[in-house]
């Protein structure tokens, strides 16, 4: 079982930071080829809101499997602590990027009707807009940073934990 759990916590985080990393390139990819800002940004924005999505799921999962790995002694290595905690942190960051700062983009999005980018640049809505979007930004690398960090984390095992495969 241990083998299990340990198999299903990397699938998860890989998930999770692989979403991360392609997410970058989705949405460079789509204000680059889009015919204008408003299709990218919507583009972008359902993007973010099913990586969102994906990862609570996946952050939970492996929030689960290594609470299960460390409750039933199968993996002893102290650096799990550091894990679950850093695991809590992105699930905090990402659920408060879902629920907090995208609905209130989108509330500025819509209130100048749509197309932030026709707004003029010192109108309240889109300086609000670019303010929340800076923010969003360096929510997703800070994610993105520590999910690196957990994978590297991770691997880290004890040499008994190795004899435990049942």
């Amino acid at each position: 079982m241990t083998i299990v759990f340990r198999v299903l916590r990397l699938i998860a985080l890989s998930l999770w930071v692989g979403g991360l990393v392609f997410f970058i390139f989705v949405a460079a990819v789509a204000f680059r080829t889009l015919p204008n800002a408003e299709l990218a940004g919507l583009m972008v924005r359902g993007s973010l809101i099913s990586l969102h999505h994906l990862g609570l799921v996946c952050g939970l999962v492996y929030l689960v499997f290594t609470l299960l790995l460390v409750a039933t002694q199968r993996d002893t290595h102290p650096v799990r602590g550091v894990e679950l905690l850093l695991a809590a942190v992105m699930l905090v960051i990402t659920a408060y990027s879902q629920y907090s700062i995208i609905p209130q983009m989108e509330a500025y999005r819509i209130s100048v009707g749509g197309d932030i980018t026709q707004a003029p640049p010192d109108a309240p809505a889109r300086v609000n807009f670019e303010h929340l979007h800076r923010v969003s930004v360096r929510l997703e690398s800070a994610v993105l940073l520590q999910g690196l960090v957990l994978l590297g984390l991770a691997s880290f095992q004890r040499r008994n934990d190795h004899n435990r495969f049942t």
